[in-house]
């Protein structure tokens, strides 16, 4: 009995000690946690900086997105168009639309908005027509817009299958996007500024327009952005910005963006249901943002150091040449060191590699994709870096001075005043020759005075543009162009907005 006994009690205490390490991986290293779980068809929740997918679950089907496609028309609209630019709202754009897809602000044909706010119609109020007039204004048509959309999906990495149909997430069955390719979306579309700024918003007020004369104020729709501490079933520490959507093909979907303790996470879930859906992002983000840490590789990254010389793809280079992306960072569960990670050299880059790299480092983590690293030529990355602060000084010249070219090619466009002579004869014993002589005489004063003002006017503008040019001169010289670089920045402007309809 007592052998049974033992045996019972060494199965126990194995099973106990497997139990206890489960946690763990053979070399010491915490295991990856995988204590969350979504009841939507697809979720999962990405770290914006390193790119690791923290969590997924059936992150490669693709799926309707209804309208969480308004994160990509932001983001394409956002490259392609000044904030102040006012957009027409045509015919096609309000009323083309699936029926009962809805307009809140009673939007109408010939209503004009500037794009900062369609964009904010947009992204709070998920109108469909502020998409299409957008799509219309940067791109001329919606099939047009739809094409920068794919390129822009496909610049960014997606390769399961995503595709565009239109800029509003309505239904269409070739319109389709995985939890994953969504992500890395939503990533891009949180780092450019603007578009991070206006998702963010939780109000915003719009100008007149034509069933609107006082203009419009209007909410965001997202519940867990508009939620306050203490309300558990919405509120989530951190979370900054998103987007919802519904279709009766998608389901409620979501994308979320939320930041804590100086880690960024996002999370998307598609084919939801009310009010579980939000619940998904919020256990998303809440595990995405506790369970793990992240680590910066260039403060760890022993690649460089300790030789003079380094083989990259057959070329030597000397160390003192290269440097490693300083912002890049991997993540890692909590507990995790750098130590505990696996690096491999990539030398066969993409097009879409950035100017000056030579080589890119992958980590993992037990087999586990948690993040990479450009390495770079370095000289060539200063100059990268330079030419890109300058074109960033460049384009907050005044856009008055961007567009002169270095004279000025103003013509006079007033029309010739009309001769003051008399019209009509003075009829003879009618005693009035004297009021239209004096009537004439005061019309010449005014033409004249006119004509004096328009001068005046005119030199005026002469003389501030001559002073914006030689302003414009100065600043050239201040950030390193010459004049002929600055006029083939003007000449290549002018050919795309030809380009543009």
């Amino acid at each position: 009995m007592s052998k049974w006994i033992r045996k019972i009690t060494a199965c126990f205490l194995a099973g106990f000690m497997m139990m206890k390490t489960g946690a763990v991986t053979s070399h010491g290293a915490p295991g990856w946690p995988t204590d969350i779980g979504v009841l939507a068809d697809a979720g999962i929740v990405m770290d914006v900086d390193s790119k690791t997918v923290l969590f997924g679950q059936r992150i490669h089907q693709t799926l309707p997105p209804a309208s969480i496609t308004k994160l990509l028309t932001a983001l394409v609209v956002a490259e392609h168009a000044s904030m102040e630019e006012m957009v027409l709202f045509s015919n096609d754009a309000v009323y083309n639309v699936e029926s009962g897809s809805g307009n809140k602000l009673a939007l109408d044909e010939g209503d004009q908005l500037s794009v900062e706010d369609c964009l904010y119609v947009m992204m709070l109020l998920s109108s469909n027509q502020a998409a299409n007039a957008l799509a219309e204004h940067v791109a001329g048509s919606r099939e047009a817009f739809v094409d920068m959309m794919n390129e822009k999906v496909a610049e960014l990495g997606c390769q399961d299958g995503t595709h565009f149909a239109n800029p509003s997430g309505l239904n269409d069955d070739s319109q389709v996007v995985s939890a994953y390719d969504m992500a890395l979306i939503s990533v891009a579309a949180f780092q450019n500024e603007k578009v991070l700024e206006i998702s963010s918003s939780t109000y915003h007020k719009i100008p007149a327009t034509k069933n609107n004369p006082d203009g419009a104020g209007f909410y965001m729709e997202h519940k867990i952005l508009m939620a306050k501490p203490g309300d558990t079933t919405y509120y989530c520490e951190g979370a900054t910005a998103g987007k919802i959507g519904y279709t009766s093909l998608a389901g409620n979907t979501s994308v979320t963006y939320a930041v804590r303790d100086g880690r960024r996470v996002v999370s998307v879930v598609l084919k939801g249901s009310q009010p579980q859906y939000y619940i998904d992002a919020k256990n998303l983000l809440n595990f995405g943002l506790s369970s793990f840490d992240n680590v910066k590789i260039a403060d760890h990254e022993t690649l460089l150091q300790g030789v003079e010389q380094l083989d990259i793809g057959g070329v030597s280079w000397n160390v003192s040449e290269l440097s490693i992306e300083e912002e890049a960072a991997i993540t890692v569960p909590k507990g995790g060191q750098f130590t505990d990670i696996s690096r491999t050299l990539i030398t066969e880059l993409p097009q879409s590699a950035p100017k000056g790299a030579v080589a890119q480092l992958q980590y993992t983590y037990n087999d586990r994709k948690v993040g990479t690293a450009w390495v770079y030529e370095e000289s060539v990355r200063i100059a990268a870096l330079k030419e890109k602060e300058r074109e960033s000084q460049m384009a907050e010249m005044n856009e008055t001075e961007l567009e002169e070219t270095g004279e000025d090619t103003s013509t006079e466009s007033e029309e010739s005043a009309p001769s003051p002579e008399e019209s009509e004869k003075p009829e003879k014993g009618k005693g009035i020759f004297g009021i239209k002589l004096v009537i004439g005489g005061t019309v010449l004063l005014i033409l004249l005075g006119v004509a004096g003002f328009l001068a005046w006017k005119k030199k005026k503008e002469r003389e501030a543009a001559a002073r914006r040019r030689e302003r414009r001169r100065q600043r050239l010289m201040e950030i390193g162009y010459s004049e002929e670089q600055f006029e083939k920045l003007v000449r290549d402007r002018r050919n795309d907005g030809k380009r543009r309809p």
